[in-house]
């Protein structure tokens, strides 16, 4: 059993909090996101820093799609290329798992609004477009990350909060008065498929990454993720079925849990007896489990998200 953390850190301190990730987990470290930084530094910027052929800007709405690339998007990118530049020194003869994360297609669809305004999400061309320009966009930034830390096997969490409420058709449109029609199934494991191609045509291991309610096991599983990371407080007893399932058909299941709250060896009893609940004993679990907070730690204080990784990766040693 391993533990990774999430993504998203406290504070501006990057190459700090890289040496803090790499000291702390040896066997599964992580390219962190540091939102303190501004508006170029954020999940959705990371997201609009990575589209192929899109461009993109920060309007006082939100990112917004634009016919090419803008100053915000721009900043984006070069930041990106400024932390690549963070890890490839502080990972010098690193061989091992490495894990980059990026906001998903539907997540992103249904944050970044068309060049003349609502969500992406309220047009069906706009959202296939997104989908192509991430999974190529991602592609060459497994392709960048593996050339800068040759030793590693690059794992890409797909970041996808927002996909429940897309499913439900849960999304506010531009007025916040109506709700953007559901997407169904087909449509979204059409887009998610197309991501994680994206991810194994370059060499990387797709994981998909979700802190809301009711996760789409199946549908995940169906996408071609070789695991799902999810919030094991907000997972009903009526859900095991399809986890066990997809678990059994070998996609890792990597469960979030809420340390400190709890000390490292009650964050084991709960992961153990999760599998367990599910029908599955050590043996089968520990080899495939990776545990990690239920959702980024941006807004904790510094200390505080330290404590929370170094409690869950104290659990995976007891």
């Amino acid at each position: 059993m391993r533990a990774t953390g999430v993504g998203s850190m406290p504070g501006e301190d990057f190459r700090g909090v890289v040496r803090f990730v790499v000291e702390t987990f040896a066997g599964l470290p992580f390219l962190p996101e540091l939102p303190a930084r501004g508006d170029s530094a954020g999940m959705v910027a990371r997201g609009a820093a990575l589209l192929d052929g899109l461009g993109a800007d920060l309007q006082p709405a939100g990112w917004r799609l634009t016919d090419r690339p803008g100053l915000d998007q721009r900043r984006a990118r070069s930041l990106l290329a400024h932390d690549l530049d963070v890890l490839e020194e502080e990972l010098q003869g690193y061989e091992g798992d490495l894990k980059i994360q990026v906001a998903g297609p539907w997540t992103l669809a249904a944050t970044m609004e068309r060049p003349r305004g609502d969500r992406i999400l309220a047009d069906h061309g706009a959202r296939r477009e997104l989908a192509q320009s991430l999974a190529s966009g991602v592609a060459d930034h497994v392709v960048e990350v593996s050339r800068r830390v040759s030793g590693a096997s690059v794992l890409v969490q797909v970041d996808e909060p927002a996909l429940r409420a897309v499913l439900d058709g849960q999304v506010p449109t531009a007025s916040g008065i109506g709700r953007h029609r559901r997407v169904h199934d087909p449509e979204a494991d059409e887009a998610l498929a197309e991501v994680v191609r994206g991810i194994r045509g370059a060499g990387g291991r797709p994981v998909v990454h979700t802190c809301a309610p009711d996760v789409p096991v199946a549908l995940l599983g169906g996408a071609g993720f070789a695991a799902i990371s999810f919030d094991l407080d907000l997972v009903a007893s009526t859900s095991y079925d399809a986890f066990a399932a997809v678990f059994e058909a070998g996609v890792d299941l990597w469960p979030g849990v809420a340390a400190p709250r709890q000390d490292a060896s009650d964050v084991r009893r709960r992961v153990d007896k999760f599998f367990a609940a599910l029908g599955f004993g050590e043996a089968d679990t520990v080899p495939r489990a990776v545990v990690s907070p239920p959702c980024g730690l941006a807004l904790d204080s510094p200390d505080q998200a330290r404590r929370t990784l170094a409690t869950l990766e104290e659990a995976t040693r007891l």
